[in-house]
């Protein structure tokens, strides 16, 4: 079974040792517009982006056809 992003979000959180609050500083939003995203699963790639930024890593978002090949 696949993880959603807003589960991704909350494991990566959980090893970072960072709050929503916190992370909602740090990306300029509130606290409850991130748990609002992180409920209904709602980010952009570029909030994805922010957030990887904010945590220092990367996020890396793309499909992968049958032979590798990303897009």
């Amino acid at each position: 079974m696949s993880l959603t992003m807003g589960e991704k979000l909350r494991i990566l959180l959980k090893r970072k040792k960072v709050t929503i609050s916190q992370l909602a500083t740090l990306i300029g939003t509130t606290n409850q517009n991130l748990s609002n995203k992180l409920t209904r699963d709602n980010f952009s790639e570029q909030e994805l982006h922010k957030i990887a930024e904010a945590l220092g890593c990367k996020f890396e978002g793309f499909f992968v056809f049958e032979d590798g090949e990303k897009i």
